[in-house]
């Protein structure tokens, strides 16, 4: 790291200074990976979205009107018996035939086919059923999205705040570095203690430690988010340096969107839709099953012994057979009444999912609101501990006060910059948080 040489510093050198901590840091020859980047990789790679893509997929190829049973089944049959047996037959008039290691064989092949022409309209609602199953796997697929896609925003925007941070760590490692440069040439022409020059380097060493911990952080988190895109781990980048907050974010608005929006709350009221047609279906077995059958036969048989010891023959058959419950032990009252409890508990989901939702928004919002004044409130703190630090830094190094004051100011301006970042990361946390309850992240 340069040690700037020490000199009466204007705003404008201090400046400098800091910027040349933070380029030294952030690695601008690295590829810069934005926010929107981010996303495109983790639509496109992370696992869990792929995963509900497939579902979705399934629920997709289910939804047929072969599924639902409305089209008739074709079947080709073939049954080939054979036998060899000692028989002995014994006539109306006494004639006694025998024959030993006779063989007899027939032979059935044809095709048949079945086809339900009515089940209580059961097949109507299992059809719809499915239609709706392809609705959920979509809304799921959409929560999947967002609850994935807030996990990877959150993560890239504290790789932001500790990017800030680290740069700010660096350029106070610069200016402890240029305090013990001067402290060491105060000692030297007999104007300070060798006391102050240990200090000095003790708190050198502090921000040290505090700016490689920091950059451990970092770098465990640049790998986490890699796993999020379901990218090369390893794979090095940086990442904006700023983060941008919305702040038009408006309760009744963000309230509206989410009755519409939210992956949950439209999940239980399909789900509800899905209760009710299964309720049907159980409905239907209370009327009777027609199924039409039909079938070509190809029959031949041979036997040894016998009046006939030869035959074959060919056809249609055809026939209506129907169905009905009479009784099943009251199986049938207790699987709808079953059914209609799930229709109740699933209504009682969709009004439970409705005041949590509003609860969290409300929560968030206030959250959101007061981030906000915090940004404000923490940028003038440290544009303050800047100008302050600025100041202290010229009467130290003219020697008019301590060096305690000197650390004291640095320290200030520090945790000024600090605090500043993480109040604009927490602002963007509540945004996200918002805009997911609300089910408008970016998809």
């Amino acid at each position: 790291m340069k040690l700037v040489k020490l000199t009466p510093m204007s705003s404008y050198k201090y400046i400098i200074v800091l910027l040349f901590g933070t380029c030294s840091i952030l690695g601008y020859s690295q590829e810069i990976l934005s926010a929107e980047q981010a996303i495109s990789l983790a639509l496109e790679n992370n696992y869990e979205i792929r995963m509900a893509k497939n579902e979705l997929s399934i629920d997709s190829l289910s939804h047929s009107a072969g599924f639902s049973g409305m089209l008739p089944r074709v079947n080709a049959f073939l049954d080939d018996n054979n036998s060899i047996q000692n028989l002995e037959q014994t006539r109306s008039d006494g004639t006694v035939n025998s024959q030993d290691d006779a063989k007899n064989n027939s032979l059935n092949y044809g095709l048949e086919l079945g086809w339900t022409l009515f089940d209580g309209f059961k097949m109507f609602a299992t059809h719809e059923r499915l239609k709706e199953q392809i609705n959920l796997g979509s809304n799921e697929l959409k929560e999947a999205i967002i609850n994935n896609l807030s996990e990877v925003l959150i993560t890239y925007y504290d790789l932001v705040q500790q990017q800030q941070q680290l740069a700010a760590l660096d350029s106070t490692v610069v200016i402890s570095k240029q305090r013990v440069t001067l402290a060491q040439n105060r000692f030297d022409i007999g104007k300070a203690s060798k006391l102050e020059v240990l200090n000095a380097e003790v708190d050198l060493n502090t921000d040290q430690t505090l700016f490689l911990e920091q950059k451990e952080l970092y770098a465990n988190t640049k790998v986490v988010l890699n796993r999020l895109l379901a990218r090369d781990i390893n794979a090095n980048y940086t990442v904006a340096p700023e983060i941008k907050i919305d702040s038009g974010l408006f309760l009744p608005d963000l309230e509206a969107m989410a009755s519409e929006n939210n992956p949950q709350l439209l999940s239980y009221i399909i789900q509800n839709k899905i209760a009710k047609l299964k309720f049907k279906e159980i409905r239907a077995s209370r009327y009777p099953t027609v199924i039409a059958t039909t079938s070509y036969n190809f029959s031949e048989s041979e036997s040894s012994l016998g009046f006939t010891t030869n035959s074959s023959s060919h056809g249609l058959r055809y026939g209506v057979g129907v169905n009905l419950n009479i009784f099943d032990g009251f199986n049938q009252n207790r699987s709808e009444k079953i059914a209609k409890l799930r229709i109740d508990n699933s209504k009682l989901l969709i009004e439970q999912q409705e005041k949590t939702l509003l609860a969290q928004l409300s929560v968030a919002h206030k959250t959101y609101l007061t981030n906000l004044q915090l940004i404000a409130l923490e940028h003038k703190n440290e544009s303050m501990a800047k100008e302050n630090l600025e100041i202290t830094m010229e009467k130290y190094r003219i020697g008019i006060i301590p060096t305690i004051e000197f650390r004291t100011a640095q320290l200030n301006y520090i945790n000024a910059q600090l605090r500043h970042s993480n109040a604009i990361f927490k602002a963007k946390l509540s945004e996200i948080s918002l805009k997911a309850l609300s089910g408008i992240l970016p998809m």
